[in-house]
């Protein structure tokens, strides 16, 4: 059982990373009045805030939050293999694949073209055949064995391909597990294009190999940046939590905080797993018990945050009025790496946006004091 309830926590341990990937639905059974509150951005006051409360003193006994120490491992640089493997995946996903014209197999990341069909019980089945389809190898369209079975065959060979449907099988519960039977032609074979400067210049903004080389290594070391900042950032903020102290949860945020945990983490199984949070609740046998006690547990760590952060931006006197807090949101979009702030929104929900933006401000006060130390080793 604790392995389970293990997993669950893990699940609720990344939801605010899932929930950043997903519009925020509202519950039907809310009332106007709640739902128009949960959409305003600022309080009664005006201002832009984590948590709401007449005075944050009566809920987090702020611990120590300046002049911190922590020890990270030295900032990564982009090597050639991560630079080279960046490349291929762009060039394998983002640009059109390339006919190829030499007597070669099929390989991983070649895009062919076929013709198939399947059988069932030596029957034709509905839906299991077509014509001139593009199916590029390693892409997981097919079922398990279909595309690693074309590979190391050539243009115009006929390939028999003797399958089981995955069990449970969701496009179609009744194929679960069954066994199949395809039969495929090669019609034609194409690849990722080559690099070159004839078609850089012909496909991207830059003109030579080596403009379009350095533009992405100095992408992926932003994203570096970016990735270690925000793990100095969450390094430093965990220690102000275990510098404070939570005395008590607000009722009415602790309830909301609760039912936004269980919708999330049911919007996230049932995107990844197909089922319902009460469906896989019941397939491991976690008692209705020990689901609160996680749940709960998750919306405590989901409100200490937020307190916590508000604690530092009330004993700082930092304070948001919406046109601030705007400014704010522009410069955290570009941080995270989205061109604008209206494609950030297309991501997240604002209460996720704007839990983040003040998260940010709050780490940034704590940072500004810090030392960062780098950790020293022999190996690499």
């Amino acid at each position: 059982m604790k392995k389970k309830l293990a997993i669950l926590l893990l699940a609720l341990g990344i939801l605010g990373m899932a929930a950043g990937c997903s519009k925020d639905k509202e519950d039907s059974k809310k009332t106007e009045d709640n739902k128009q509150a949960e959409e305003s951005l600022t309080n009664e006051d005006g201002l832009v805030v984590a948590v709401d409360v007449e005075n944050i003193e009566d809920y987090v006994k702020l611990g120590e939050y300046k002049n911190l120490e922590v020890t990270e491992q030295p900032k990564p640089e982009v090597t050639e293999e991560v630079l080279e493997n960046n490349i291929h995946y762009l060039l394998v996903n983002n640009y059109k694949p390339v006919e190829v014209t030499e007597d070669r197999a099929v390989q991983q990341d070649d895009t062919v073209n076929i013709d198939y069909t399947g059988y069932m019980d030596g029957k034709e089945f509905e839906g299991g055949a077509d014509t001139g389809a593009d199916l590029r190898i390693g892409s997981g369209s097919f079922i398990d064995g279909f595309e690693d079975g074309l590979i190391g065959h050539k243009k115009g060979e006929e390939v028999t391909l003797d399958l089981t449907f995955p069990d449970p099988y969701k496009p179609n519960p009744d194929f679960s597990g069954k066994a199949v039977q395809f039969k495929v032609k090669i019609n034609k074979i194409s690849a990722p294009p080559a690099l070159t400067d004839e078609w850089v210049a012909a496909n991207t903004e830059f003109k030579t190999v080596e403009e379009f080389r350095n533009a992405q290594k100095e992408a992926i070391q932003v994203s570096l940046d970016s990735d270690y900042d925000t793990q100095v950032k969450s390094d430093l903020f965990g220690l102000v939590v275990e510098n404070s102290e939570i005395t008590k949860y607000p009722e009415d945020l602790m309830a909301d905080a609760k039912v936004k945990v269980r919708e999330q983490l049911d919007m996230m199984y049932q995107a990844q797993a197909g089922i319902t949070l009460d469906d896989y609740i019941e397939q491991q046998g976690i008692t209705e018990e020990e689901t609160e006690k996680a749940l709960e547990e998750s919306a405590q760590q989901y409100l200490t945050q937020n307190l916590v952060v508000q604690a530092i931006l009330d004993k700082e006197g930092v304070e948001f009025t919406e046109k601030e807090y705007e400014k704010e949101k522009e410069e955290y979009a570009k941080s995270a790496g989205f061109p604008d702030v209206a494609t950030m929104e297309s991501y997240a929900d604002a209460k996720t946006i704007k839990e983040n933006v003040l998260w940010e401000a709050a780490c940034d006060i704590i940072q500004s004091t810090a030392t960062i130390k780098e950790e020293t080793s022999t190996e690499e």
